[in-house]
């Protein structure tokens, strides 16, 4: 009797157990997320550890941050608050996932997370309930950023008989896939502003995928495309370098990796980041005297005729030599003029374009257009077109197509035309030289800049400019003949090359619905091109309904490519980014005075960790049109940073009705405070502060 009275009492005493411990978790609750704190088993014995898991729930569309948490936000924290003999290890991140929104780009975690950190409860502590107070911070982001904190009690029994709990699979799955040291080597090198990453990991059958999240903030452009390129299971990857990767020596991080038969893995690497071997061709960058990067890129300019993109088009231009021969040496010299003016100016707005990006914090260089999906797809479109004009499906005005017309029409015009069109079909490409003098003029003034890019548009040019000024060579050209039509057939071929890759680059760009959307684009610029070619063979009345069909089929296209803005990852602009106008920090006894001085008064409530905020500070608030607004109605602008935690400005968010950031207020002496939405737009801010 007494053994079976023993054996209840033990069977009531772990109930209580398991109860008490389900019954002491304090959960977190509100809009957003949901946290409490969960553990793998009901007891510890002292001398042992314990798994401890932050659990964060955020509803749909709402997220939170890892360790380094990318251009904005904050990681979670924890204040354990432990009594004496226990001690918590640091928190275990489990492999985040990339968030972008708008230019930049984040780490973090949706839907659920566990934080995971190990408790060590030491040998002196005695046995029974263990009462422990941690304090969580974390963020939780949307259109909005809200900081959250919760005090969220914790009850461990020390002693022995633990068994596991309700949580003990999910703490164990999380362990299990928590990024692990890697075991094999990895390499890091940096040159021309580019970070290469090489490693063979030892993960699954074949390797598929790589992604690289840093450990230390400012070493690589967060928000870049990680150029992949997988060998044997060898895995390269390209970034371009952030603004402290020059001081750098070690390369800390997580690759994650995907192969076949395998779920992602993350491996931490800490690789020593050495300079990459300089090639006989190209200097390094540090090296390099301003006319050796001028040279460089002459000779950059000069190789790029022969490449695939630009090749084409020359040879079309080279066709209408043949037929006009040396007969008016004045006109070839205006054609060749006419055709560097098209190369130097294309490039000037292709310079002045990348350094506004540059001066509005966007890291980019040479090709930074080829990042925009419109874009691409207008490319691929001009290519396709190209090389259906090539290969005889339709032509314009000229027994040499779409090209020649458009380079013999009207003389020094065609000529001009054709210089732009040759910079648009180089922009894909990237010749020997090239990578080094423009990463040096990056590094430079910006009229240096455009000295050295204005350099690769004359080596571009060089060889027409020649031919049209030594008649000598025009002569020496072969005559015209049947092979210039097989030349010209064989030429579309690389053309239709180049369409294809950029639709694989646009189909690495857009989701499937804007992929299908540049498709059917392509094929109504095929459909019109076609049209236009069988209107050469109709009747007068055929021809009139056939071309207004090709012109709608053409007016598609191009719609395609106006749908394709909302998905360009970066929006680019020809405008340099203007300095944000001068604002004061904001306290309520500043705000008070200028009230009292019957001054109108904007205050925006901002956070460097808020996503939106960021982007309504680059896209409205810094906008030239904006400050001159602020400057001309007399407006004091005062900035509440909520970036650490601030009670007043909490206040103010609270007697505002809010209680996460943006928030932008205009303060006028004539009317109620007025809330400003949480997306700005330049005409936006104009129109409220006119209205004053």
């Amino acid at each position: 009797m007494n053994t079976v009275f023993r054996l209840v009492l033990s069977a009531l005493l772990v109930l209580a157990t398991m109860t008490g411990a389900a019954s002491a978790q304090d959960v977190f609750k509100s809009d957003q997320s949901r946290a409490a704190f969960i553990v793998d088993r009901t007891a510890v014995e002292p001398g042992k550890s314990i798994w401890v898991a932050l659990e964060l729930d955020m509803i749909p569309g709402w997220h939170t941050y890892w360790r380094t948490p990318g251009d904005s936000g904050l990681p979670a924290e924890i204040e354990w608050n432990l009594p004496e003999g226990v001690t918590a290890g640091p928190i275990q991140w489990p492999t985040p996932e990339r968030i972008p929104f708008s230019d930049l780009m984040n780490f973090g975690y949706h839907e659920t997370v566990l934080l995971l950190t190990e408790l060590r409860i030491g040998d002196q502590v005695p046995a029974g309930q263990l009462k422990i107070n941690p304090v969580a911070h974390w963020l939780v982001c949307a259109d909005i950023c809200i900081p959250q904190d919760a005090a969220l009690g914790l009850q461990l029994t020390v002693g022995p008989g633990g068994i596991e709990t309700n949580y003990s699979e999910m703490i164990a799955a999380s362990r299990a896939a928590l990024p692990q040291p890697a075991t094999w080597p990895a390499n890091a090198s940096v040159r021309n502003g580019v970070l290469t990453i090489t490693a063979r990991p030892d993960h699954g059958d074949k390797v598929t995928g790589a992604v690289f999240f840093p450990y230390d903030e400012g070493v690589i452009v967060n928000a870049a495309p990680q150029e992949l390129e997988i060998n044997a299971n060898e895995v390269r990857l390209e970034i371009p370098t952030g603004e402290k990767a020059a001081a750098a020596k070690t390369l800390n991080g997580l690759l994650v990796v995907q192969a076949d038969g395998a779920s992602a893995a993350g491996y931490e690497i800490a690789a020593p980041i050495g300079a990459a071997g300089a090639s006989a061709s190209a200097p390094p960058v540090e090296a390099m005297s301003l006319a050796a990067a001028l040279l460089l890129a002459f000779i950059g300019g000069l190789i790029l005729n022969v490449m695939p993109c630009v090749l084409p088009v020359l040879v079309m231009k080279a066709m209408s030599f043949m037929t006009r021969g040396a007969q008016d040496p004045g006109a070839l010299r205006r054609d060749g003029l006419a055709y560097t003016a098209g190369v130097m100016v294309a490039f000037g707005v292709l310079v002045a374009a990348l350094l506004a990006l540059r001066a509005g914090s966007s890291a980019v260089g040479w090709g930074f257009q080829l990042q925009s999906p419109p874009f691409i797809a207008t490319l691929a479109f001009i290519m396709l077109a190209l090389g259906l004009s090539l290969s005889g499906v339709f032509t314009i005005g000229g027994s040499f197509g779409m090209g020649q017309s458009l380079t013999a029409r009207g003389g020094a015009s065609g000529s001009f035309f054709t210089g732009l069109l040759a910079v648009v079909v180089a922009t894909p490409c990237t010749a020997p030289f090239m990578g080094a003098a423009l990463g040096f003029a990056l590094t430079q003034s910006p009229a240096m800049t455009i000295v050295i890019f204005e350099a690769l548009a004359l080596g571009l040019a060089f060889p027409y400019l020649v031919i049209s000024f030594v008649p000598g060579i025009a002569r020496r050209l072969p005559r015209p003949g049947v092979w210039m039509e097989r030349v010209k057939q064989v030429l579309a071929f690389p053309l239709y090359g180049a369409a294809a890759w950029l639709v694989w680059v646009l189909s690495q760009q857009v989701d499937a619905a804007g992929f299908a959307v540049g498709l059917a684009g392509l094929v109504f610029v095929g459909f019109a091109a076609w049209l236009w070619g069988t209107a050469a063979v109709s009747s007068p009345r055929a021809q009139v309904w056939t071309k207004v069909t090709a012109a709608a089929s053409i007016a598609i296209a191009l719609a395609s490519i106006a749908a394709l803005r909302d998905q360009s990852p970066m929006a680019a602009s020809t405008q340099a980014a203007a300095p944000a106008a001068n604002y004061e920090a904001y306290s309520e006894a500043r705000l008070a005075q200028l009230q009292a001085e019957g001054r109108p008064v904007f205050v925006n409530f901002t956070a460097a960790w808020c996503i939106s905020c960021l982007v309504n500070e680059r896209v409205a608030l810094s906008r030239p049109e904006v400050v001159a607004a602020l400057k001309g109605q007399n407006v004091a602008y005062l900035k509440g940073d909520w970036t650490n935690r601030n009670a007043e400005i909490a206040g103010a968010l609270h007697k505002l009705g809010r209680d996460g950031v943006p928030l932008y207020v205009l303060y006028s002496p004539k009317a109620e405070p007025k809330i400003l939405p949480q997306v700005l737009t330049p005409s936006l801010m104009v129109e409220a502060l006119n209205a004053l």
